[in-house]
């Protein structure tokens, strides 16, 4: 990349305009000058290093996005921790710093006292809850068989939560199928194992591109479930301690790059396929444009995680209490800095 184009991006992803640029290639942009971190609000971050988390999900593309955003923040060596299963528990056991999270897998390891607080929501809609073609709605899951990643995985307490607001018991009202990774899950409703499985991008476009199974919730357009975040970010509790100027920059730099795959989901599905991320680009556009990534700035995730834990709560699933979930295991103040920062 020639000198005047890194400085045409550096500029544009500061200003978060519609024109950020990324290439058609894998690149690395050089390590920021300290002209450049002076430009980014605030004092530089306090350690250098900072750890996130890649999984199969491409609908966390904020994280994805958010590396040459980073290194404009300061942070000159980003890692990306790759993750089968839960993106929490690499937060909790130490093998990442920030990352975006589904808020139904924050829940409980928050209400098991573990290191992890949530600081921003970032989009909802990822989901989509298929089940068999006798299969029409939530309630039809009773006696059925559900494939889940892990017991505690977020596909788990997602389904658990939806069953309970339908007034079922998940300990008692459906069999759970641990696969042990994501796709399995997929694999094992294909097969004819599990009646009903809960995909996440790009999973609903392989199922409808293959016409398999029936979309029971669609959690972009079915309320109540479209009305609260899926995805959020969270940070160990130790980091944000000990390095809160970096926290703060870390979480901007993925609200940013939110900023950028809701105005140029275009450009946005390129730097996915360009850096492995989907090898297909339609699948990755329809995504990208699927899913309100813009929601940081009008929703409430305080809400978010009251609505999950109250249900959570009262079919025994977490012990605590939604107030004292939120009071031990979040932490808004940040997010409402960064909005009066990044206001549009």
């Amino acid at each position: 990349m020639a000198s005047r184009d890194r400085r045409t991006f550096l500029s544009n992803a500061s200003a978060l305009s519609a024109g950020v640029i990324f290439p058609a290639r894998r690149f690395a942009l050089a390590d920021p000058s300290a002209e450049t971190v002076r430009d980014a609000v605030g004092p530089p971050p306090e350690v250098s290093r900072i750890r996130l988390v890649r999984t199969p999900a491409i609908c966390l593309a904020p994280a994805y996005l958010s590396q040459e955003l980073l290194r404009l923040e300061g942070f000159r060596d980003v890692e990306y921790t790759e993750v089968i299963t839960t993106s929490a528990t690499a937060l909790t056991g130490g093998r990442a710093d920030v990352a975006m999270v589904p808020v139904q897998e924050a829940i409980p390891q928050i209400d098991a006292g573990q290191a992890i607080v949530l600081l921003a929501g970032v989009h909802a809609g990822c989901y989509e809850l298929f089940g068999t073609e006798r299969i029409r709605a939530i309630r039809d899951l009773r006696g059925k068989t559900v494939a889940i990643t892990a017991l505690g995985s977020a596909d788990h307490i997602f389904i658990a939560s939806m069953l309970a607001y339908v007034g079922m018991n998940p300990a008692k009202d459906v069999n759970w199928v641990a696969t042990g990774s994501v796709p399995d899950t997929m694999r094992f409703f294909v097969e004819g194992k599990a009646d009903a499985f809960l995909g996440f991008p790009p999973q609903p476009q392989q199922m409808r591109a293959k016409k398999i199974g029936r979309v029971i919730v669609d959690t972009a357009t079915d309320r109540p479930w479209s009305q609260y975040f899926c995805c959020m970010v969270a940070a160990n509790r130790e980091f944000i301690n000990r390095y809160p100027i970096a926290t703060k920059r870390a979480v901007r730099a993925i609200l940013k790059a939110a900023d950028v795959c809701a105005r140029d989901p275009e450009r946005a599905a390129k730097y996915l396929v360009a850096n492995g991320y989907e090898r297909r680009y339609d699948v990755a556009l329809e995504v990208l444009k699927g899913l309100p990534y813009d929601r940081w700035r009008q929703t409430d995730p305080e809400d978010t995680v009251r609505f999950h834990a109250l249900r959570l709560h009262e079919v025994g699933m977490i012990k605590s209490s939604p107030q004292k979930l939120i009071a031990q295991g979040t932490d808004w103040r940040l997010l409402g800095e960064l909005k009066k920062e990044l206001k549009a």
